[in-house]
């Protein structure tokens, strides 16, 4: 996959379709790599005649590790949220954003329909804020604006995710990654016990293992203040889609999104929990697909 250089930073990313047809970038969430957006999807979406790129965030897969940054601590930063200190990240929400901005402008893209899961809804939604003129509309999957009263994530679903695996060793990872997806996964689409090991296999595999980079990731999704009034600013269509039985991000964070939208439409899909697996491909399909058709004026 090709690489380009984005704010002093390696950016990895993959790019599905015709240069010239309309774009759709896809930003994956917190220690996701770009390979979790299915590729059905990505192919899917480009067979309706758009070009599609998905690219690694920085601190995750094959893009630049900030190693020089070290490794916060997300307890402490939690402490220190709760108490009103002043928080830190290394790099914020915010910069993530413009990382999105830059990576357009490499490939030669003016305007995009901005789509964002998880961690990357949320610098969707940054993205359809702070560039408004880049942002042909915006996609929330499965996010929230960061309200600090709605419904917190399980308490299994936490756990799960904050486990360390049990060594570096490769078998470890591979099962801690299986009981995270397990933990946080659509009860109404659950993927058999293969294609969840070959997933695990390929993130284990694609790139090295460094937990300082997802803390440094959390240290900035903790340390960003709610998105609900600036979201009132949003002027591109927008589209948000969450699961009914989503552990992590529960469902009143998507619902909150869309209320502090204007004119926002919103999708709760039943069954759904907070993955994209590949029996779930068709149901993106369609609803990314039908939206952004209809904002192209296509039929």
């Amino acid at each position: 996959m090709p690489q380009v250089n984005v704010n002093g930073l390696d950016i990895e990313y993959e790019s599905f379709g015709r240069d010239g047809d309309p774009a759709i970038l896809l930003i994956m969430g917190l220690a996701a790599q770009l390979t979790l957006w299915p590729e059905a999807l990505c192919r899917g979406l480009a067979a309706k005649e758009f070009r599609v790129i998905r690219f690694d965030n920085r601190d995750i897969g094959k893009s630049t590790h900030l190693t020089d940054k070290g490794a916060p601590d997300p307890a402490e930063l939690m402490a220190r949220l709760m108490s009103g200190q002043p928080l830190e990240p290394p790099y914020t929400l915010n910069d993530m954003a413009a990382d999105a901005i830059g990576l357009l402008d490499a490939v030669g893209v003016d305007k995009a329909h901005i789509v964002g899961a998880s961690m990357g809804g949320m610098i969707a939604q940054l993205v359809a804020v702070l560039y408004p003129a880049r942002t042909k509309s915006l996609i929330s999957i499965m996010s929230t604006t960061g309200r600090r009263d709605l419904a917190p994530a399980k308490p299994e679903a936490m756990a799960a995710i904050m486990a360390p695996p049990a060594s570096l060793g490769r078998e470890d990872r591979i099962e801690a990654a299986i009981r995270i997806w397990r933990a946080i996964g659509s009860p109404g689409y659950s993927p058999s016990e293969a294609e969840l090991r070959a997933l695990a296999e390929h993130e284990v595999d694609r790139a090295p293992y460094e937990p300082a980079g997802t803390a440094r990731q959390m240290a900035a999704v903790i340390a960003a203040p709610p998105r609900n009034e600036i979201l009132k600013n949003v002027k591109a269509p927008t589209l948000v889609i969450h699961g009914a039985d989503d552990p992590l991000v529960p469902v009143d964070g998507g619902k909150d999104t869309a209320a502090s939208v204007p004119g926002a439409a919103l999708i709760i899909n039943p069954g759904m929990g907070h993955d994209l697996t590949e029996a779930l491909a068709p149901i993106y399909l369609k609803q990314i697909g039908d939206f952004v058709a209809k904002v192209e004026g296509r039929a």
